[in-house]
């Protein structure tokens, strides 16, 4: 979480140590299992790294936070502004883009946001996502998702192995997306090839 947020934003050592001691709670999940069903209140706010929860904590935790360190209230508030940033891409991204950009322009966001954290290296990540997962989240069936993963392979962006994924031409894969990482508002975000 930490390392996200400075992705978005300068944050003081202070502040770094306040968020470092926010009690976690950890909870263990099947796959497919809901974490929140629909018309449950949430108490709990979460952290997802590489398809997994990496821990809960208590909303009342970070609304005292928030209200004694407007520092920290500010980084949140930019955070969800740059949530809803990330919303409205996804609604040009599936209501305007066809299946190949479609595709194209998920692994680039993945790509950029991993790498804000620390989670990627030279444009190789292990993304445990389906095909199902995919196609729910493109708006596309499993088979045209198996169809689209072909074809990036076959044009050379792409080469994945199991959840191994690599893009392979990375400034190939940004202009098959019409990628741009500005609503991401990462302070070192890159789209170039040197990324």
């Amino acid at each position: 979480m930490i390392r996200k947020l400075q992705a978005i934003s300068e944050l003081a050592q202070s502040d770094i140590g306040i968020l470092g001691n926010i009690s976690i709670q950890e909870k263990k999940y099947k796959a497919n299992e809901d974490i929140l069903r629909e018309g449950e209140k949430p108490t709990l706010s979460f952290v997802v790294l590489d398809g997994l929860i990496g821990g809960f904590m208590r909303h009342d935790d970070l609304r005292a936070i928030c209200e004694q360190h407007s520092s920290i209230t500010r980084v949140f508030w930019r955070s969800t502004v740059i949530d809803a940033a990330i919303y409205r891409e996804w609604v040009t991204n599936v209501g305007r883009r066809d299946a190949y950009s479609r595709m194209a322009h998920i692994f680039c966001e993945l790509i950029v946001r991993l790498r804000s954290v620390g989670r990627i290296e030279d444009h190789v990540a292990y993304l445990p996502i389906t095909q199902a997962a995919l196609g729910d989240a493109l708006g596309l069936s499993t088979v045209h998702v198996n169809r689209v993963l072909q074809d990036l392979r076959r044009d050379g962006l792409i080469s994945t192995v199991g959840s191994r994924f690599h893009a392979t031409d990375w400034a190939g894969l940004i202009r098959a997306a019409d990628f741009d990482s500005t609503y991401l508002h990462h302070r070192a975000a890159q789209t170039g090839a040197g990324f």
